[in-house]
């Protein structure tokens, strides 16, 4: 009589003489190409599939990650240059100072947000050099958000835009951000063409 067990590959006959007696009491320890989990029948092959799927996976999120990133910083991208564009109409007397702050103000907290957004997710990918490049910009960002006088209409202030160089400081600023997420761009899109998927 043949008997067939569910990991083994070939069949024991325990009616001939020659077939080694059946082991009672307690397994025999897991060899080291029984895989690392313990379980008797999981092989190298199987434990080597699924550390490819691992990989597999973790090279899908940094892709999605860096698809992510790079939209974002297109956003980004454009809210600066609107920036340049309508503190420029201002320098020129094109609009009045009341609505060039009204207009910009709207788009403070979208672009902090969107900045901190990228750099949390370079923490959590892992992406240190990224991650740290991305940390300075952040913090200026909030620190600027969070240290607006309580008088102000916010961070751009009609009363205050054209004291003491205001407007030349802010275009200044825009166009250093505009510069580093140019800049930011192109490294995500280099480090997303790295991932193979």
């Amino acid at each position: 009589m043949h008997q067939n067990y569910g990991f083994r590959l070939f069949k024991v006959d325990h009616n001939s003489r020659h077939a080694a007696p059946r082991r009672r009491g307690r397994r025999a320890p897991v060899s080291w190409d029984q895989g690392l989990s313990g379980r008797v029948g999981v092989r190298q092959p199987v434990l080597r599939k699924k550390r490819r799927r691992r990989r597999r996976r973790r090279r899908r999120m940094e892709v999605v990650v860096f698809v992510f990133s790079l939209l974002d910083c297109c956003a980004l991208i454009f809210l600066s240059v609107y920036f340049i564009i309508t503190l420029s109409d201002l320098e020129c007397d094109y609009i009045n100072a009341r609505s060039c702050c009204s207009k910009l103000n709207k788009w403070v907290i979208p672009e902090l947000i969107g900045h901190a957004i990228v750099t949390v997710l370079m923490l959590i990918s892992l992406h240190w050099f990224i991650f740290l490049l991305n940390l300075p910009v952040a913090t200026w960002n909030i620190y600027r958000f969070i240290m607006v006088p309580s008088g102000n209409m916010g961070v751009f202030d009609p009363t205050e835009i054209h004291n003491r160089g205001q407007l030349k400081s802010h275009m200044k600023e825009a166009m250093i951000k505009l510069g580093f997420h140019l800049l930011c761009f192109f490294m995500y899109l280099y480090s997303g063409s790295r991932c193979p998927c």
